[in-house]
């Protein structure tokens, strides 16, 4: 066959308390330009296990993905989302709701999809465009609104906004990478650093100071 395939491990860390979970990510790259992450995120301070399916066209936009989300090893939900060029929608099955069906508007369609894997938040640097504003805004529906992303999984919509600072060199676990470095704005949070090298936006780090925390790329492997 003829894709490529990457594959690693992003560390969460507590600045005070040190290790707080990780994620392990494979992403496939296929010939026409699209892409498949398939990511297990593990966060063990606050007992989340979430696995993430998320597909994008050769254009970068949504094509569908799927979220399954347990809390301290019970059942939260299980959903699966499909993107179309003038609406979002979603099949679920959580603990809380049970079966239910979500169609929300969506004119022009999603540029992006907040699954809350990581890997997603760096892909959302290839939305900026170097011939517009120094802040340019956003909409995107999400999975979750929460903070940690452990409630739903359904949809919602947010808006956030990104502002370029520049290149950096930056050293990880993983070895040494040249980075934009971005600022990425959710509403009333403190914003959001992170890190994305090369043409696949590669997460590489980010920090956040509303969580205290920050993540780093712990191993990086090329298949």
């Amino acid at each position: 066959m003829n894709h490529r395939q990457c594959s690693g491990t992003i560390g969460y860390f507590h600045r005070r308390t040190g290790e707080t979970g990780r994620e392990h990510f494979t992403i496939t790259h296929h010939r026409d330009g699209s892409r498949v992450l398939r990511a297990l995120c593990e966060m063990d301070d606050d007992q989340v296990l979430r696995d993430v399916t998320y597909a994008i066209g050769e254009d970068g936009r949504p094509h569908d993905a799927f979220v399954r989300l347990t809390v301290a090893d019970h059942f939260v939900g299980s959903t699966w989302f499909t993107f179309e060029p003038e609406s979002v929608a979603c099949e679920a099955l959580t603990a809380a709701q049970g079966r239910f069906t979500q169609k929300l508007s969506f004119p022009g369609g999603a540029p992006c999809f907040g699954t809350h894997s990581l890997i997603t938040d760096g892909w959302h640097g290839a939305l900026w465009r170097v011939d517009g504003p120094e802040e340019q805004c956003f909409r995107s529906p999400v999975c979750s609104q929460a903070a940690n992303g452990a409630t739903g999984p359904m949809l919602s919509i947010i808006e956030f906004s990104l502002q370029r600072i520049g290149t950096e060199s930056v050293h990880v676990p993983a070895g040494e990478f040249e980075c934009s470095h971005f600022l990425i704005n959710f509403g009333a949070y403190p914003p959001m650093h992170f890190w994305i090298s090369g043409d696949d936006h590669q997460v590489v780090r980010i920090e956040w100071d509303y969580l205290d925390a920050y993540y780093e790329l712990m191993s990086y492997r090329l298949a």
